[in-house]
């Protein structure tokens, strides 16, 4: 028979993503309305061992769900990716009494709650990252704001290109994973589309692509590139001197990560900390919970962790026949 849980502690670990004060704010208030104490452990990993932590009640997250990035905030934390770390952490878990800890963030945080069961720990993952790449899931949360957030960015920088008949490349974020840079491409009518799983480096076919665009009339070019690939700036250099056509590199970045959540990011992220209170309650530990086919649900967080995930083929060609 499982333990009868008694309080849960709650962290975001790795970077930011908007929609994780939603999911933070969902754990707190069903794990107390399932009669459950709950503890906010700041700053991640790093702030568990410092001993940040604290009481959450349902006023404390009264007033976040709109805004972006975390209210407990996030770091690195090379010690406790060692055993000593490790055991350490969740030794002060069992000090401050945290019987179950949900752990927001993406596989790397993953990783370190596995670290934490491994000492006893009864853990479960809610996905948490931008980058749409963790692999037992369709949604993780802060995608949908950030994929928001550059297509804007985008357009407004395809404004000024079409003014001034350049090419642009416009760098998003993502890591080594080009969903953000798929999802902007499409959305944004990209004229070209350049994504980590997919990019043969062959720079040749986008020159001859520009130039014969600006032959059939086209009055600028935007190329969405993707962290994974990077080097914007260089290849801008590169291409211009090919072209012989003003060609300039806008690198997103951190903006990405920031604002609002939209509602998407507020209700899914809702639902899954709601969930991850819930079943830590019920005596499930080394879970992830994840959204698949309409339903959410949840993994083992070894199987999740050896899941692959890549680019769906058919989107990829879909991306392909609409920027010709």
């Amino acid at each position: 028979m499982a333990k009868k849980i008694s309080a849960i502690g709650v962290l975001t670990s790795g970077g930011d993503a908007p929609g994780m004060n939603a999911a933070i704010r969902a754990v707190t208030r069903k794990a107390i309305a399932n009669g459950v104490k709950v503890k906010g452990i700041k700053k991640g990993y790093q702030g568990l061992l410092n001993e940040e932590i604290i009481d959450l009640e349902a006023k404390n997250v009264s007033d976040t769900i709109q805004r972006g990035g975390t209210i407990l905030g996030t770091a690195r934390c090379a010690e406790f990716r060692t055993e000593e770390g490790q055991k350490k952490g969740a030794d002060i878990c069992k000090k401050f009494g945290i019987d179950g800890l949900v752990v927001i963030g993406g596989d790397g945080s993953y990783r370190g709650a596995l670290d934490l069961a491994k000492h006893g720990i009864n853990v479960v993952g809610v996905p948490g990252t931008i980058d749409l790449d963790i692999a037992c899931t369709e949604y993780t949360i802060g995608f949908d704001t950030a994929v928001n957030t550059a297509m804007e960015a985008i357009d407004k920088v395809r404004d000024t290109s079409s003014s001034h008949e350049r090419c642009s490349i416009i760098e998003v974020m993502g890591r080594n994973a080009g969903y953000i840079a798929l999802w902007c491409g499409v959305a944004n009518g990209a004229e070209d589309i350049l994504l980590p799983e997919r990019y043969d480096y062959d720079e040749q076919k986008i020159i001859n692509n520009i130039i014969n665009n600006r032959k059939r009339g086209k009055t600028h070019h935007i190329i969405i590139n993707a962290e994974g690939i990077g080097h914007s700036t260089s290849m801008a250099r590169r291409i211009e001197a090919a072209t012989g056509i003003e060609t300039r590199a806008t690198i997103l970045g951190y903006m990405q990560r920031g604002g609002s959540p939209t509602c998407k990011d507020r209700f899914y992220a809702s639902i899954m900390g709601a969930y991850a209170a819930d079943i830590l309650c019920a005596g499930k530990t080394n879970r992830v919970v994840g959204y698949q086919h309409g339903e959410f649900t949840d993994f083992d967080i070894n199987e999740a962790l050896k899941m692959q995930k890549d680019i769906p083929e058919y989107q990829y060609e879909i991306s392909r026949i609409l920027s010709l």
